[in-house]
């Protein structure tokens, strides 16, 4: 097994044994809190272009199998672990992580005190990185310098599908719902399958000539990567799907994009939300979620009043309690809500599964359902 590095922006080092492919790899450096479903963080494409640390000592003890991808592919341009798995042990078990990693070209590290890492990374922030198995500590922390940062990066092009497709219901069909691809989990058209909705997957930037000629029942907005300011065509259509009255559901990404077309801003977390263990205050039930996060961005909106926008009344429905984060909108005078959450979430929590019930329920109330 061959050495490899990871260095941060600021300098700091951590030495550790190549995991998955050889070369070298560059991202934003971040943790991520899960203690399973490590295969769908990877294959989640809000990752794509984070170098994903671990914080779960052991990982790669279930395999790798055919079922749970989230996607196509692997995202993270990047992996960092401190104990693999040696052998997998699991009866879904198809493959080996570091096998599945080393054919998908992603490079990674591992023998790295992860918890050293987040420490740094809760402390710092958020900072570029790079993994080599093949330089040294000085020539990668420049081209570290020289990569890009995730603040003003627009990545949904590099996730969105190129084409339609559809995700048929199961069942007798209710409803029809186009969901805007801005880095969409597979587990979201199953989610709405099961309750009778099929689902229209359209590219991230279609427009609102082509959306309505569908004729759908409601919009969905999906999670994804990079920053929301640089996401001012899907701005203009959601602000095209709000005046048209058409009943509306965002997740993360698409929490940050409903929260810009009704004038709000967003700003970078200092190291984010990413794990399956966040608590989230519904404040319409006064309920406590253990959500799935994946997020770097928040909306800023006032927690304490509803702000009057252009297209009436809007309230933060939802707080995280580990920061105060704002983790949910909903429209007072329009059809339409949003979560920064992953309710869809595979492998879990499923508390916030009532959030498509909740949507269904909108398209009910509307007139002609």
């Amino acid at each position: 097994m061959s050495s490899a590095m990871l260095v941060l922006e600021d300098g700091r080092v951590f030495r550790g044994e190549s995991y998955g492919a050889t070369g070298e790899t560059f991202g934003e450096a971040v943790f991520a809190t899960g203690m399973t479903g490590y295969q769908e963080t990877l294959t989640d494409p809000s990752y794509c272009g984070q170098v994903v640390c671990m914080t779960a000592p052991h990982i790669g003890n279930t395999g790798v199998n055919d079922e749970d991808d989230e996607s196509d592919r692997i995202w993270v341009s990047g992996y960092v672990v401190r104990d693999p798995a040696r052998v997998p042990s699991n009866w879904r078990s198809q493959r080996t992580l570091d096998g599945e990693l080393a054919k998908q070209g992603i490079v990674g590290i591992s023998g790295v005190d992860t918890r050293a890492l987040t420490r740094h990374l809760r402390e710092r922030g958020a900072m570029r990185c790079g993994i080599s198995t093949v330089d040294d500590a000085d020539a990668l922390l420049e081209k570290v310098l020289a990569s890009p940062s995730m603040v003003g990066r627009d990545l949904v092009a590099d996730v969105s599908t190129s084409r339609p497709y559809v995700v048929p219901a199961q069942g007798e069909p209710r409803f029809t719902v186009a969901a805007i691809d801005l880095g969409i989990k597979r587990n979201t058209p199953r989610n709405f399958a099961r309750r009778g909705i099929t689902t229209h997957v359209l590219p991230a930037y279609v427009n609102v000539q082509e959306l309505v000629t569908l004729a759908p029942d409601g919009v969905f907005l999906s999670n994804g990567p990079g920053d929301p300011a640089t996401t001012d065509a899907i701005v203009e259509l959601t602000q095209g799907i709000l005046q048209a009255g058409i009943p509306l559901f965002g997740i993360c990404f698409g929490n940050q994009v409903l929260g810009r077309a009704l004038g709000f801003g967003t700003y970078k977390l200092p190291f984010g939300h990413r794990g399956i263990n966040q608590p989230v205050l519904d404040r319409a039930t006064g309920k406590v979620e253990v959500t799935a996060h994946n997020h770097g961005f928040a909306v800023d909106a006032p927690l304490d009043r509803s702000t009057e926008t252009p297209y009436g009344r809007v309230e933060v429905s939802h707080v995280g309690l580990n920061d105060n984060v704002v983790e949910g909108l909903v429209c007072r005078d329009v059809p339409a809500f949003s979560v920064q959450y992953h309710p869809e979430a595979a492998a879990g929590p499923h508390d916030a599964g009532y959030l498509f019930d909740r949507f269904v329920e909108l398209m009910e109330r509307q007139p002609g359902a």
